[in-house]
């Protein structure tokens, strides 16, 4: 009898010891909506935020909608059915989720922006992101410190090029990198020879290189006979390493001619393999898995009744209401720091550039 007690109590004790991992292992479920595939940076967004979830505890639905709306609504609409407690969209088409977000609040599901504000909807709890009027500061400062435009250089070349007009990251990067931009073109020091200025000009829809590249095809083809352009504002590595294809085509990027100096974001493998190879000229780096931690962190808070660790409050009025945010610093990137950003913090591995 006493033996049979002292196993009953072992079992008590053991259970008990474990009934709290268990619990610990299932603290609800978060859908996770990614716009694309086709972009590097979504890919490893999705992977870090289920592998910080999950380590939580947390089960994740993982989406990718191949940058199509309706697929994306659909998605959304399916895992607000199959019960998730948070929602994390990074949207397409920012201002296309009123409806399935409603009806998603109405359901008490909690929603996060992730990177892209979502406009037009008052359910929107909070953003997390970049601070993305500081990378297009950073893109832009990259291109006036090659020009040594400080050093009363000029004046230069410039074309502009802006990411998905439905995109409010967009309008953020364009106007930072103009707040830099615009006072040297003001004094003749940059020059656009398309005059082709404002998002509502040089936007590439869906971020797509091809249209990156046909536009910059057809402006060498228009204003650059004799004259050459010496820098372009590019908001993503994807346009970037188009506006390069466009740009060796017409024979820049030789030892006679070579690469204007070219912007880009995201860090992404093709276009440090470009830095490296001395075309493209920089790019921004967002660390993923910094802004996975940061949404997980704003998720434990939220589903447990705390408050959330906010660092802005007043920047992102998505046409609703002014959405609370945490905003990450962006790190400028080029060949002269590359290996200590990218493969010292992890990010990568260094035969990945080989």
């Amino acid at each position: 009898m006493k033996r049979r007690t002292a196993i009953a109590t072992a079992l008590t004790l053991g259970l008990a010891a474990y009934m709290p991992f268990a619990g610990a292992a299932d603290q609800g479920s978060v859908g996770i909506s990614m716009p694309t595939k086709s972009s590097a940076r979504w890919i490893d967004d999705g992977n870090n935020m289920v592998k910080v979830l999950q380590q939580r505890g947390y089960k994740t639905d993982l989406q990718y909608a191949d940058d199509d709306i309706p697929n994306q609504l659909a998605q959304i609409e399916n895992m607000v059915t199959k019960g998730v407690k948070v929602l994390v969209i990074a949207s397409i088409d920012g201002t296309t989720l009123t409806d399935v977000l409603q009806k998603a609040h109405d359901k008490g599901v909690k929603i996060i922006a992730y990177d892209r504000l979502i406009r037009n909807s008052g359910n929107v709890d909070y953003y997390t992101t970049f601070d993305n009027f500081q990378v297009g500061v950073l893109q832009a400062t990259s291109l006036t410190d090659a020009l040594k435009l400080k050093d009363g250089k000029g004046p230069f070349n410039i074309e502009l090029f802006g990411g998905s007009p439905d995109d409010n990251n967009a309008f953020f990067f364009y106007n930072g990198a103009m707040s830099v931009l615009d006072p040297y073109i003001k004094s003749g020091k940059l020059v656009v020879r398309s005059k082709q200025m404002g998002m509502d000009k040089v936007g590439t829809l869906r971020w797509d290189g091809a249209v990156a590249q046909a536009r910059m095809d057809n402006l060498l083809s228009a204003f650059y006979g004799k004259d050459k352009v010496n820098a372009v504002l590019s908001p993503y590595d994807g346009l970037s390493i188009g506006i390069l294809s466009s740009l060796k085509g017409v024979g820049y990027c030789t030892a006679q001619q070579p690469c204007p100096f070219v912007s880009g974001q995201d860090a992404e493998v093709p276009s440090v393999k470009s830095m490296l190879r001395g075309e493209q000229y920089s790019t921004i780096f967002k660390d993923t898995r910094e802004l996975a931690k940061v949404t997980a962190d704003l998720i434990d808070a939220v589903l447990k009744g705390k408050q959330p660790t906010i660092n802005d409050t007043k920047t992102y009025n998505n046409g609703v209401k002014v959405v609370p945010s945490y905003l990450l610093k962006p790190v400028l990137v080029d060949k002269n720091n590359w290996k200590q950003v990218l493969i010292g913090s992890g990010y990568y591995k260094e035969e990945q550039f080989k």
